[in-house]
């Protein structure tokens, strides 16, 4: 899945989509990785998941982030995240 994340938001939600990316609100700041595991938090708890069903492959240091889902069918990534 590719994301846009951006951290520091008011609160933590789907935002909508950025280009080719679906736009995450991440509450938390960017700073030592709490905005990384904020997204993950979140993105487990939205699908249903264990969070170690959630990895972040590529963009830890960005705001254009790719994150493998485990366990999770599109149809479920397209019911649950909707901006």
């Amino acid at each position: 899945m590719l994301l846009h994340v951006q951290p520091g938001a008011r609160r933590t939600a789907v935002a909508g989509v950025f280009g080719d990316r679906l736009k995450v609100a991440v509450h938390a700041p960017p700073t030592a990785g709490r905005a990384n595991a904020e997204l993950t938090r979140f993105l487990a708890r939205e699908l249903g998941v264990p969070k170690t069903d959630v990895v972040l492959k590529a963009g830890a240091s960005g705001r254009r982030k790719s994150v493998l889902l485990c366990n999770v069918s599109p149809q479920q990534v397209a019911v649950r995240l909707k901006p």
